[in-house]
């Protein structure tokens, strides 16, 4: 274990290192497009999930039904796409909605888990700034005991040995790199591995591991954080009776 000087000494030579700050996302979305998108989300046809399913074509075991990936809307992304995001989208709907390809979705998720399987709860933090995601980061909080932060982030509680809440941090997950992006930044400029939540509009640069999807809305989210809350206790050994809806809400 450091010592305070140590810790202090390790902590001030990351923080002279030339580092990379997010960069400032010029697409944001306004709040009327963010609505609009949750809305859509909401809205997933019988009809949209099958021809959404014969349109990927994969015989690969997904790590939910490929129909409750759909139910979630975790495909549906936004009308911008980044240059970091295209290759995850395959096409656009008739609204302009850029669609991810569910496949990659669930390689990305696969991905993450393994990375984030290697640390124990008190080494990892989740940071979830958008209000569709609290109930589902909460829900995540209390399966996993991972430490969540959802209305505030505290810029420098990873960096600043001074500050009251201090803590070390191993590993990072944000659910959007813009909306977390005091998170994002302190955990840059420590040098640690970070995953993220990113939609079509977002820039990931600096981001370990991409977990391509909808991040503006609560049931895609609540997807996203229950499969990762059920393998990281599968692979803990610890006991996991929540159900996909106890995340996103009502499918049907």
């Amino acid at each position: 274990m450091a010592t305070e000087k140590s810790l202090a000494q390790e902590l001030k030579e990351k923080m002279n290192e030339p580092s990379v700050e997010a960069k400032p996302d010029s697409e944001n979305l306004t709040e009327g497009e963010e609505e609009k998108i949750e809305e859509a989300s909401s809205k997933i046809s019988n009809k949209d999930i099958e021809e959404e399913k014969k349109s990927i074509s994969s015989k690969e075991e997904t790590l939910i039904p490929l129909e409750d990936y759909i139910k979630c809307a975790v495909h549906l992304g936004t009308k911008v796409i980044t240059p970091h995001m295209k290759k995850f989208v395959y096409k656009r709907r008739a609204d302009g909605l850029a669609v991810i390809n569910t496949i990659l979705i669930d390689k990305q998720l696969r991905e993450s888990i393994a990375f984030i399987n290697k640390y124990e709860p008190a080494t990892i933090y989740l940071c979830c700034k958008r209000e569709a995601g609290w109930e589902a980061a909460r829900k995540f909080e209390e399966l996993t005991g991972i430490r969540v932060f959802t209305k505030k982030y505290s810029p420098g509680i990873t960096t600043n040995l001074e500050l009251e809440d201090f803590f070390e941090a191993e590993l990072t997950i944000i659910c959007d790199p813009w909306i977390d992006k005091n998170a994002l930044n302190d955990t840059i400029k420590l040098k640690k591995p970070i995953i993220s939540l990113c939609d079509t509009n977002n820039y990931t640069q600096n981001i370990t591991n991409i977990i391509p999807c909808n991040n503006k809305s609560a049931k895609s989210i609540g997807c996203i954080l229950y499969i990762l809350a059920r393998e990281y206790n599968k692979a803990k050994g610890k006991e996991f009776t929540a159900k996909l809806e106890d995340f996103t809400g009502p499918l049907e």
